[in-house]
């Protein structure tokens, strides 16, 4: 069998005994050089010409998960996650997954739903003195989730989109069971927009809107709609 003369990543790994984590952090780095034989592929000579130690050190410990690294965030808002199950994350994984896009962190792990993080970089994201606002503006929300931010019940959230406060940023496909209806569109909302509601709607009794208990009638369901907005 003939020697091989192009290495994709995984193959370029194996030869240099390295992760390949490890080793998409050094292609993002520069500490490897751009592909040379086409797509995704390095020449022999190119991979032999790495330096599989400082690939290693460049990575010196495991990536963090989606949930680790969401951990670290929220830890740095000053509002640490709960522990798992014990209720609603304040940062979540899909929050993460949205700085990936956004171009804030970079995923090693070839998995857009399971992402794996390098922790230099999630720690230097969560030292970002804008971070709250770069999470609002990059990670949209879904209605129970903003009605939590706000701090109201869900029927009242939904009291404020039949008024036209607020209007979702974007709608997604979300897939149930037969029971809860198949597929139906999620509305997803900004953050930062969420948080704007209270200050353009300053005649809202908002304690005491947040103070309603189940079954109470929202004083929201007898105001009319208005064209008046929160943006």
């Amino acid at each position: 069998m003939g020697k091989r003369l192009e290495y994709d990543e995984g193959q370029a790994a194996g030869r240099l005994r390295v992760t390949r984590s490890a080793f998409r952090w050094a292609v993002h780095t520069g500490a490897v050089p751009a592909p040379d034989a086409g797509p995704g592929l390095w020449s022999r000579a190119a991979v032999e010409a790495m330096d599989a130690d400082a690939i290693r050190a460049g990575l010196p410990e495991d990536p963090l998960s989606g949930r680790g690294a969401a951990d670290v965030l929220a830890q740095a808002l000053g509002t640490p996650n709960p522990s798992w199950g014990a209720g609603p994350a304040v940062v979540t994984a899909f929050a993460v997954r949205e700085m990936v896009k956004a171009g804030f962190l970079t995923d090693l792990s070839g998995d857009p739903a399971q992402p794996a993080l390098h922790p230099d970089q999630v720690a230097a994201l969560a030292a970002h003195p804008d971070l709250a606002r770069l999470l609002a503006q990059a990670v949209p929300i879904g209605p129970d989730q903003a009605a939590q931010r706000l701090g109201v019940r869900r029927c009242d959230f939904d009291h404020l989109v039949r008024l036209g406060w607020v209007r979702h940023a974007q709608e997604v496909k979300v897939k149930f069971g037969a029971a809860r209806g198949g597929t139906v569109w999620v509305p997803l909302y900004r953050a930062d927009h969420i948080d704007r509601v209270p200050l353009v709607h300053p005649e809202v009794d908002w304690p005491a809107l947040r103070a309603l208990g189940k079954g109470q009638r929202s004083p929201l369901a007898r105001l009319a709609v208005s064209a008046r907005g929160t943006r």
